[in-house]
């Protein structure tokens, strides 16, 4: 069964043009990282739950900050291994110092026995599209194509 997840690319105007915010992966596998190491907050949909709900909630977990606002659907995309992912925008601004995200607890080395835990997301950042481009997991790069084609029409687009 095809796992679905939710999140939201939270975006703001600058004078240099949009910027986008990511969120960095916290712990030992990506530590030292930062191409391909970035992605927008996201996570899994619950059985009874809208994926709308599921992206604020993921928000709200791995980044500290609840997004009170309207969420606009970009679309659905598939990553590598065939999780589809809905995401949404919202236009908005938030500190990326402020961002206090969940813990996760895993065993690290794997099958060392050796149980650890740090934030699910270790830092945030704004990025115009290029930079977020070289950054992003490039299974969610074509999240920043939805991000682009709905800004240009100045409407969302797409289902999941």
């Amino acid at each position: 069964m095809v796992q679905l997840s939710a999140g939201i690319l939270l975006w703001r105007r600058r004078p240099n043009g949009i910027e986008v915010l990511l969120a960095h992966f916290g712990g030992p596998f990506w530590a030292g990282r930062d191409a391909g190491a970035w992605a927008i907050p996201k996570g899994l949909v619950d059985p009874d739950e809208s994926a709308e709900a599921a992206a604020r909630r993921e928000f709200a977990e791995e980044t500290g900050t609840r997004i009170e606002g309207a969420l606009h659907p970009l679309g659905c995309i598939r990553q590598t291994g065939g999780k589809r992912v809905e995401t949404f925008a919202a236009e908005g601004d938030l500190d990326p110092a402020t961002i206090v995200s969940n813990r996760v607890t895993m065993e690290w080395p794997p099958r060392s026995g050796n149980m650890i835990s740090f934030p699910e997301i270790d830092r945030a950042a704004w990025f115009t599209l290029a930079e977020a481009r070289a950054r992003i997991l490039p299974s969610q790069s074509a999240i920043l194509d939805l991000f682009e084609t709905a800004w240009a029409r100045d409407q969302p687009s797409g289902d999941c």
